[in-house]
Parts: structure tokens; C-alpha cells; sequence
């Protein structure tokens, strides 16, 4: 319950966190009118890693924690009246996915234990043999299954896709309703005064000052802290990049013909192995999408001498040739040959923000003149399908209010070294994009 005193909020970036944030907060706040969003694309926003195409929401996780967080969100998918077109339709699509395990993997085991400890084991087994071939209008009848050598595999009907970027529009076009405030401004820096951040300078001059700032920013938040990181003495260890960087992954799109629609339309997500997944065609596009799980830093050194990731400031749709002929090797020839040998309709590298565990970062930061900061980041490519829902722990954040034990330490400023599994680790980066970049 909020006061007569409510803050004033200003959230910088209008991706999953902060249009899930500005939504929630709208509900709580009693005067949404002193909520601003302030994200670079015009209203409404389409160019953040959150919106995309389409994005896979399932509840397959290896970590107890986040499959019930999953839960929660795949819930609020089926059931939220928000979360529908004007015409009725559901932005959830309750495909099925097609876990393909590689055969070293105990992957699938753990996630299947997790589904069976809590009583909603819906999955079975699939068989990698010939009869694979045929099921599901044969997506599969020329998928190479020797490198890696997939051993296993299971069938989760529970789990589908959304309408990525119509969610998040269709969020934002409802907490905007509520009266907060849309602005279009790319963020040149924060502004920090004697009682803690003032607000934020856009790159045209415009001033926005707020009571509480949000940095929901993602693979740009490094880049958006380094100056006042600076400005305030912030050794490496108490940097923002020690927490979370930003990573990239490449993926190609392939435009469908009708008769393909009709035969794909229905198709379930597949996941091949470590290397990637293939997402059904969404309605509105007709375009079947593959991802290449092998993520990639952006590394640099700033003035101060300081290292930090962030993407390129050249298009996301320009990739390199190695990185298109990686794609195609490891998913496409793999999965669905017969779109590899056909030229991409699209390509583009998704960047998001990574944090060592992959756990989310929503937290105040912890510097005494930065107390009035906060920070929801950290998607870690595994945090789309909580758009419903994330937003309201991020209030509480944001009002001070405990998420409970768990999830406060979850999210919090770490310490010290990473020990331990992660929450979706097929994705940590491992190499640096100029390694891969014949541009």
C-alpha cells in the first residue's frame, strides 16, 4: 500500500524489466502520472533485445527457483486479460518444445527431476530414431543428429512462444492508459548531486530529474554507469561490469512461403543440444528463427582505463560472415537443412545483459551517493517469458519492501566470485566479437 508521498520514478528503458516495472508500478502507485518511461525507440518501443519477433515461454529449469518463477509467469500467459490482442487472441502459443539432449548431457535429467519433485511432470520420451522423422509434420526428417550426438530427447507440451513484441507493446499501452508518461530520449548520462542521482541528460540536452531512478537498460548499462562510476572513484571491483556485462548471440531469420506456414504453423520449439533453438513462425511475419547459443562480449577500454561490454554502435542487423556461417553450420544445417541452403531473410545480433549465475540483478545500488539508483538488469537470454510478472519485485525493490529471503539474495549486489551452477549457462560468453568480426 503506498503512501500519499509516492516518489517519483523515473524508468530508463522500456524493454521486459522496465515496461513490466512501469506496469506493476502503475497498479501501486497512487499517482502513476510521476512515472516516466524514457527508452530511445518512439512510442511504442520495438527496437530492445526484449521485444524481437518471438520468445519461448517454458518452465524447464534445472534451478527449483526459477522453474517456479516460471510457473508463475506461464500462469499469468495463459490467464491475464492484459495479455491478449484486441481481437482476443492470446500472445501465448502453447506449442509444445522438443528437448534434444546431447548424449553426454544430464541436462534433461535435472530439469526432469525438478518437474517430477513438485508433481507437474508432463514431459515423455522421445526416442532419437527414425520415427522422430515423422512426427510433427517431419521438421525433423533431415535433422543430423551425430554432431553432437544427440542421445535423448524429451516432449514438454506445457511449454510455446510468445508474440514478444505485441506483449510488451500491448504492457506499456496499458500503464500508459493508467497515466505514466512515455518519453523518447537516448540517455547520455546520469546525474548525480550532493543528496544522491538527480536524473538523466539526454543526448539532445534534455533534463529528467526523479526521485528514484530505474536503470532497466540491459546490455547498456555498463556503458550508461562508466562516467559516474568514474565521477565517484569506483574501483574495478565495486564496477557495474563486475556484476553484469553484455553479451551477444547471432540469429538468422527465413521468410515462409504460405504452404510452409500452414506445414510449420504448428510446429513445436525445438532445442537442439547446446547449440541453439528454432522458434515457430509467428502470424504476423512468417518468419522462422534460429539462434546460435554460442554468446560473444563486445569488450573495450574507456578513458579511465576501465574494461567494459557493450554492443557495437553499428546496426544490430549487420553480422559478420563468420557468424552467419557458424549459425547455419551449428543449427540450421543440423536441425531443418533444407532452409540453410536458401538466403536468410534476416539476420541480427540479440544482445543482452549476463550476470555470472544468470540470475537477474534488481537491487539499489549499493554506493552511498548512488542510493537512490536502482537497477533492474540481467535477463541472462532466460528472462523474457517473466515479462507478467518481474515488474512486481521490482516495485517492491523500488518501495523497499523484502521479495523474501530467497529472492532478495537471488537478485542482489554480489560480492566476491560466482561459485557454483547457473541458471542458464549454455549461454556465458566465451569469446570476443572482434575475434569473429571479417565485416
Amino acid at each position: 500500500m503506498t503512501t500519499d508521498a509516492s516518489p517519483s520514478t523515473l524508468i530508463v528503458g522500456a524493454g521486459v524489466f522496465g515496461t513490466s516495472t512501469a506496469y506493476h508500478l502503475s497498479l501501486s502507485h497512487n499517482s502513476p502520472t510521476n512515472i516516466t518511461v524514457l527508452d530511445r525507440s518512439p512510442y511504442p518501443p520495438h527496437h530492445a533485445a526484449s521485444t524481437d519477433i518471438n520468445k519461448i515461454v517454458r518452465t524447464d529449469y534445472t534451478s527449483r527457483f526459477y522453474m517456479e518463477l516460471a510457473y508463475e509467469a506461464l500462469d499469468a500467459w495463459k490467464t491475464s486479460p492484459v495479455l491478449k490482442d484486441h481481437d482476443g487472441r492470446r500472445f501465448f502459443h502453447e506449442s509444445g518444445w522438443i528437448m534434444l539432449g546431447n548424449e553426454d548431457s544430464d541436462l534433461a535429467e535435472r530439469i526432469r527431476k525438478n518437474f517430477s519433485n513438485r508433481g507437474s511432470d508432463l514431459t515423455r520420451d522421445i526416442a532419437i530414431d527414425d520415427e522422430i522423422r515423422n512426427k510433427w509434420n517431419g521438421i525433423l526428417k533431415d535433422a543430423d543428429f551425430r554432431d553432437p550426438k544427440i542421445g535423448k530427447g524429451y516432449w514438454n507440451p506445457d511449454a510455446g512462444w510468445a508474440d514478444a513484441g505485441d506483449a510488451v507493446q500491448k504492457m506499456m499501452d496499458v500503464a500508459v492508459t493508467r497515466g505514466v508518461k512515455y518519453e523518447c530520449g537516448d540517455v547520455q548520462s546520469i546525474i548525480v548531486g550532493e543528496q544522491g542521482v538527480r536524473g538523466v541528460r539526454t543526448t539532445d540536452g534534455r533534463i529528467y530529474n526523479a526521485e528514484q531512478v530505474l536503470l532497466a537498460t540491459g546490455a547498456w548499462t555498463s556503458k550508461l554507469l562508466s562516467s559516474v562510476e568514474d565521477e565517484l572513484g569506483i574501483l574495478d571491483e565495486g564496477r557495474i561490469e563486475k556484476q553484469v556485462t553484455a553479451a551477444g548471440v547471432c540469429v538468422v531469420h527465413y521468410k515462409l512461403t504460405d504452404d510452409e506456414y500452414d506445414k510449420l504453423k504448428e510446429m513445436p520449439v525445438v532445442i537442439y543440444g547446446d547449440r541453439g533453438e528454432v522458434l515457430p513462425p509467428a502470424a504476423s511475419t512468417r518468419l522462422l528463427k534460429f539462434t546460435n547459443a554460442r554468446s560473444f562480449t563486445s569488450t573495450s577500454t574507456t578513458i579511465s582505463g576501465h574494461k567494459l561490454s557493450a554492443p557495437p554502435t553499428r546496426p544490430q542487423t549487420t553480422v559478420s560472415r563468420t557468424l552467419m556461417q557458424e549459425t547455419l553450420e551449428r543449427m540450421a544445417l543440423k536441425t531443418m537443412p533444407d532452409f540453410a541452403s536458401r538466403t536468410p531473410d534476416y539476420w541480427r545480433l540479440c544482445w543482452d545483459a549476463i550476470t555470472p549465475s544468470q540470475d537477474q540483478l534488481i537491487t539499489k545500488h549499493p554506493h552511498p551517493r548512488l542510493s537512490n539508483l536502482y537497477l533492474a538488469v540481467g535477463g541472462s537470454f532466460h528472462s523474457w517469458k517473466f515479462l507478467p510478472t518481474i515488474g512486481k519485485y521490482v516495485v517492491n525493490v523500488l518501495q523497499g519492501v523484502s521479495n523474501g529471503e530467497e529472492k532478495d539474495k537471488r537478485w542482489e549486489w554480489k560480492t566476491g566470485p560466482f561459485e557454483g551452477r547457473g541458471a542458464h549457462e549454455k549461454v556465458v560468453p566465451k569469446r570476443e566479437l572482434s575475434s569473429l568480426d571479417d565485416i
